[in-house]
C-alpha cells in the first residue's frame, strides 16, 4: 500500500479515561488502525468497544493517551482545525435546532460549511429525495419522529462532501427501506466522489457492504480484513436447524445458547442458525436436540457468524442462563447439559386476552395517523409493531400504553377501557422507552426505589422486589453508580428492570435494541422468552425486522394503514416466499403497498 493512499493512520494508539468508581479505563489499548482513500470502512464491535472513542479521536474532539494518530496527513493532535475543516462527523446524537425547519437545519449547516448557492440547488434536492424528507421541508425538526430525525441529522452532515465522512451509528431508529437508501447514497458518493468513510454500525449486514472492516472489543483490534476474508472465519462451524413441530424458535434457541460447545443461535427464516465450537464433533454433544428428531444442516457462514466468533474467542467466558451484553463479566463455566432449560413445546394458545383493537383512529388535525386498525393480543403472546418511519407504529404504540388518547374506536389493556380509565390500565402495564429515560443523576438503586414506589410498592415488598431486580439483570455491581455513567448495555438492562419492577401483566418495549449489538441483542430475547414463558405479554416496536422472527405474532403498518398481521411462518406462506428473512418480506410488503396507493 502506498503511503500517500493511507487517509488515517493510527499506530499504538491508546485513550485511556480515569474514572472515580472505576479507576483507569482503557477505551483504547494500542490499536493500529489505517483508512484508505475513497474505501468505505466499518467498526463493529460490542458496547465498550472503543468505536465513538476512535471516532471522536480523529475528529479532533477528544485527546490521546498515548500513540501516533494522522489524519488526511496531518497531526490531529496539533492540526484539529485542519483536520477538522476536511470533514464532516455525524455522532449518535446529532446536534438538531428543534424549533427550526427541515430546510433551516440543512441551510444553517450549509451556511457552516461554507457550502456554495450552486452547490445547495443541486444537492438538497437529492438529499432530501433519498432521505424521503421531500414532502417535510417545512417542518420543525423537534415534530420528526425518531427516524426522520436520523435522516436529518445525516442530510445535514452531508451538505457537503467532505475529504472524509464519519458515521457514528447512523441507521439507528432507521427502517429497512429508509436503511437501504442511505447505503445506496453512500456507496454512490464513496464510487463517484472517491468518499472515504468510517461508519460503525450493530447492523453485520451493512458492514458486509463494506470494502474493509475493523472487529474491536474492550479497546482492542481482533481482526481486520475483508468481508469476505473474515466470513470465511466461520467456516464449517455454521448449522441450521428446523423446529420440530410445536416448538417456538425462541425457545430452541434459547436452550441452544444454554448448551455446551454452541457458540452463538439465533431464528432467522424460519429456522434457528447457530454456530458451534468444534465443527461437526461439537453436533453429538446434543443429544437432547437429536431426541427431537430435528433436522440439522450445515450452512455457508456469515460476517456475523465469524464476529460471534472471534468475540466468544477472546473472552472464553459465558454468563449463566444468557449471553451477558458485556460478555462473560462474572461468567459461569458450561455444565454438560441447559441450565435452566425450558420446557421445548409451544406453550397452549391462552383463551384470554389482554389487549383488543378495534376500529382504532387516530388524527392529528387533518392528517391521520392511525386508520381502522384491529387486532388482538393475548396472554403470554410476544407480539410486534412493525413499520418504516411514520407508518403510525409508534402512535398506536402511545394509544396503547395510555400515553396518547384515541380519536375513536376501542382499545383495552388487561380489561381495563382505556378511553374512561387510563391510570388503572397504567398500573398493570410495564414501559421500555426506546431513549434512555430514567434519572441520569440517580444511582441504579436509587431509580428502582423511586420507579417501586410510584407504582405503588413500599416497605419489605418494595426491598424484596428491587433486591430480585438487581439479581435478575446483574446489577449488584453497579447498584451505586450513577445511571448516566452507565454502558448502554446497563442502561438498557437497568430500564428492563424499572419496567418490571411491579410485576406487569404487560410490558410495552418501544425499539430496545436500537443501538445495541448483537451479543446484547442475544441476551436481551432471551429475557423476552422468559418472560413470555411466566405469562407476561410483551408488545414489542422493533427496525430490526429479524427480530419479527421472535413473535407469536406481528403487524406491518405503513401510512397509518395496517398491511399485514400474522405469525412469521404464515406471512410468509401470504407472501409466497416460505424461505425469504423478514428484511426482505417487509420491504416487499411496504414497497407493494406504496404502488398500490400510487396507481
Amino acid at each position: 500500500m502506498n503511503r500517500k493512499e493511507r487517509i488515517v493512520v493510527a499506530s499504538n494508539l491508546s485513550k485511556v479515561f480515569s474514572t472515580k468508581v472505576q479507576g483507569e479505563i482503557k477505551a483504547l489499548d494500542a490499536v493500529n488502525i489505517e483508512l484508505v482513500k475513497g474505501q468505505l470502512t466499518a467498526l463493529i464491535g460490542p458496547d465498550g468497544a472503543g468505536k465513538t472513542t476512535f471516532m471522536r479521536l480523529i475528529s479532533g474532539l477528544m485527546r490521546k493517551t498515548v500513540g501516533d494518530l494522522t489524519v488526511l496527513g496531518l497531526d490531529v493532535e496539533t492540526n484539529p482545525q485542519a483536520v477538522q475543516n476536511q470533514l464532516s462527523y455525524m455522532p449518535q446524537r446529532f446536534g438538531l435546532y428543534e424549533d427550526l425547519s427541515v430546510a433551516e437545519n440543512m441551510t444553517l449547516y450549509a451556511d457552516l460549511h461554507g457550502v456554495p448557492a450552486e452547490v445547495r440547488a443541486q444537492r438538497f434536492p437529492h438529499l432530501l429525495d433519498i432521505m424521503g424528507l421531500s414532502a417535510f421541508t417545512e417542518r420543525l425538526s423537534g415534530k420528526l419522529s425518531g427516524g426522520m430525525k436520523q435522516k436529518l441529522g445525516l442530510a445535514c452532515t452531508l451538505v457537503r462532501s467532505p475529504e472524509l465522512l464519519l458515521l457514528d451509528e447512523p441507521t439507528v431508529g432507521v427502517d429497512p427501506l429508509s436503511r437501504r437508501e442511505l447505503w445506496s447514497i453512500l456507496k454512490q458518493l464513496v464510487n463517484e466522489e472517491k468518499l472515504s468513510v468510517l461508519v460503525s454500525t450493530a447492523y453485520m449486514d451493512e458492514a458486509a457492504l463494506c470494502d474493509f472492516v475493523y472487529i474491536l472489543n474492550k479497546g482492542k483490534v481482533l481482526a481486520h480484513d475483508t468481508p469476505n476474508n473474515l466470513k470465511a472465519y466461520a467456516d464449517g462451524h455454521c448449522f441450521e436447524v428446523e423446529p420440530p413441530k410445536d416448538v417456538l424458535t425462541r425457545v430452541l434457541q434459547c436452550n441452544l445458547l444454554e448448551d455446551k460447545g454452541i457458540i452463538d443461535a439465533v431464528p432467522s427464516h424460519g429456522v434457528v442458525r447457530f454456530i458451534v465450537d468444534e465443527k461437526t464433533k461439537a453436533l453429538v454433544q446434543i443429544p437432547w436436540l437429536q431426541e427431537l428428531g430435528a433436522h440439522i444442516y450445515p450452512v455457508e457462514s456469515t460476517l456475523e457468524d465469524s464476529f460471534m466468533m472471534l468475540l466468544r474467542k477472546d473472552e472464553r467466558q459465558i454468563e449463566e442462563g444468557y449471553l451477558s451484553d458485556t460478555i462473560g463479566e462474572k461468567a459461569k463455566k458450561f455444565t454438560s447439559n441447559p441450565i435452566s432449560k425450558l420446557p421445548l413445546i409451544a406453550k397452549p394458545s391462552s383463551d384470554e386476552v389482554d389487549i383488543v383493537v378495534h376500529n382504532l383512529v387516530k388524527k392529528f388535525g387533518d392528517f391521520t395517523a392511525v386508520a381502522n386498525t384491529s387486532f388482538e393480543v393475548h396472554r403470554g403472546e410476544v407480539f410486534g409493531l412493525l413499520g418504516p418511519n411514520g407508518a403510525g407504529k409508534t402512535t398506536t404504540f402511545r394509544m396503547l400504553c395510555g400515553l396518547l388518547p384515541s380519536t375513536s374506536g376501542d382499545l383495552s389493556v388487561a380489561n381495563v377501557d382505556l378511553r374512561v380509565a387510563r391510570n388503572e390500565a397504567r398500573n398493570n402495564i410495564g414501559y421500555v422507552a426506546q431513549k434512555f429515560s430514567l434519572y441520569g443523576n440517580f444511582t441504579v438503586y436509587e431509580n428502582l426505589r423511586f420507579f417501586g414506589g410510584v407504582y405503588g410498592l413500599a416497605g419489605t415488598e418494595l426491598k424484596t422486589r428491587i433486591q430480585t431486580m438487581l439479581e435478575e439483570f446483574d446489577l449488584l455491581s453497579k447498584v451505586n453508580e450513577v445511571a448516566d455513567n452507565l454502558s448502554t448495555g446497563y442502561k438498557q438492562r437497568l430500564s428492563m428492570a424499572v419496567g418490571l419492577i411491579h410485576s406487569p401483566k404487560i410490558l410495552f418495549l418501544d425499539e430496545p435494541t436500537s443501538g445495541i449489538d448483537p451479543i446484547a441483542r442475544r441476551s436481551f430475547w432471551q429475557r423476552i422468552t422468559r418472560l413470555s414463558a411466566e405469562g407476561t405479554t410483551i408488545i414489542i416496536t422493533t427496525h430490526f425486522m429479524e427480530e419479527a422472527e421472535y413473535c407469536d405474532r406481528f403487524i406491518i403498518q405503513d401510512m397509518g394503514k395496517l398491511l399485514i398481521l400474522g405469525a412469521p411462518n404464515d406471512v410468509r406462506q401470504k407472501m409466497q416466499l416460505p424461505h425469504a428473512n423478514m428484511n426482505d418480506i417487509f420491504i416487499k410488503i411496504v414497497e407493494e403497498n406504496r404502488k398500490e396507493c400510487e396507481a
